[in-house]
């Protein structure tokens, strides 16, 4: 008989709504267990975070030294470009309009009270290595072995990539909806658990409107380039927009994406090269769901921010993502390391957000594919005559 798998979208779903229901007539005893449990998963995942730094980042950035040239760098320079102006107008948007959206919903007591919830037990798991000190490492690392000729080094990175994959995806993402639901338990108890959602509803909705207009913008200036008209190419696009909602995974959707791009008028050659590339690099609506709901969290925490926090948030951000789609909530996990040190981001904070942007990962993941056949069509433009690659 085959077995029917539940979506991680779904679980993380299921979890709030349990959280917040047992929450309601649980007694202290028994949420106390559950917050023994998040006390000691919350270690593992500061543990892991430098790790998954090193080994998602090293090995993609190594795969990115070489390739097609000229068109490779046409390529990066334009996904980075738009990752990171994607990142800054949903800063603009939503520092602009949360602080009236969210208005009165601090929740600053709520975590004085729930301190009061304290777990059984802590167990502490040092990072082998902080944040700041992975990230720079694995940027050494990543471009450097492009220039070694010997292939030893760069297969323990590409096998070390594998063993946090497998982390993640068989213990991380597996014990996360129970971690969720932890976090829900406890602000329930605590008569808090409504607010968060109101506050969540009403970003989930702002985030997908940011998500549509930056795609209309990406396609604006592609059809402002290759003289083309940008409604037409962006409904061509559609198709893995609606793809990616079902699929949740850029790797998943390249044959589709692929197949519209050609639609759009995109050279096959091109398209071949750019569309699996800008799937592993182009996080535009990624980097948009965690820029907003980041200065949501901070919102409802009473945490002081500036664009110049952000600045350098967005900028490095852009960078932990890449190979992420690879991994299921990758790009989250990658980021969480920033929020501590970068942000200041508490253990509650780090799940919140999670939460958040699990539930809306599929919307972010179509912003992304749909953005690349965007990025292809400007590549197809700017790109010289003798950049093509031989075997796309």
């Amino acid at each position: 008989m085959k077995k029917h798998k539940i979506a991680l979208i779904w679980k993380i779903l299921i979890a709030i709504a349990l959280g917040v229901l047992f929450g309601l007539f649980f007694p202290l005893p028994i949420v106390r267990i559950f917050t023994t449990f998040n006390a000691i998963f919350s270690q593992f995942i500061s543990f892991l975070v430098p790790l998954i730094i090193v080994g998602l980042v090293t090995p993609a950035i190594a795969r990115m030294g070489s390739g097609a040239g000229r068109l490779l760098l046409i390529t990066v320079i334009l996904a980075y470009a738009s990752t990171i102006l994607a990142g800054f107008f949903s800063y603009t948007v939503s520092s602009n309009i949360f602080p009236t959206l969210i208005g009165g919903q601090s929740l600053t007591n709520a975590d004085a009270t729930q301190t009061a919830v304290d777990p059984y037990f802590a167990v502490a798991i040092p990072p082998m290595l902080d944040v700041m000190t992975a990230l720079v490492f694995a940027f050494i690392c990543g471009i450097f072995l492009t220039f070694i000729e010997g292939r030893s080094l760069v297969n323990v990175f590409f096998d070390f990539e594998k063993v946090v994959t497998l982390t993640i995806g068989k213990v991380l993402i597996p014990l996360l909806p129970l971690y969720i639901f932890g976090i829900f338990l406890k602000i329930s108890f605590t008569g808090e658990a409504i607010p968060i959602l109101k506050v969540f509803a009403v970003v989930i909705l702002i985030i997908f409107a940011i998500s549509i207009v930056w795609l209309l913008v990406l396609f604006c200036i592609s059809g402002a380039l290759s003289h083309k008209n940008p409604l037409k190419s962006l409904g061509i696009m559609l198709t893995a927009y609606v793809t990616a909602l079902g699929t949740s995974s850029s790797a998943a959707t390249i044959p589709v994406t692929l197949q519209q791009a050609i639609k759009t008028g995109v050279t096959p050659e091109v398209a071949s090269f750019t569309v699996p590339l800008c799937a592993t690099i182009h996080m535009p609506g990624s980097i948009i769901k965690i820029v907003a709901c980041s200065i949501t969290i901070m919102l409802t925490q009473e945490m002081s921010f500036n664009l110049g926090l952000f600045a350098g948030f967005i900028c490095l951000l852009a960078i932990t993502m890449v190979a992420a789609p690879g991994v299921p909530g990758g790009a989250i996990m990658a980021a969480i390391g920033l929020m501590a040190t970068m942000l200041g981001f508490s253990e509650t904070d780090q799940a919140l957000i999670i939460a958040l942007y699990i539930v809306m990962d599929s919307f972010g993941t179509a912003c992304n594919v749909t953005g690349d056949g965007a990025i292809s069509m400007i590549v197809d433009r700017l790109r010289p005559s003798s950049s093509l690659p031989s075997n796309p």
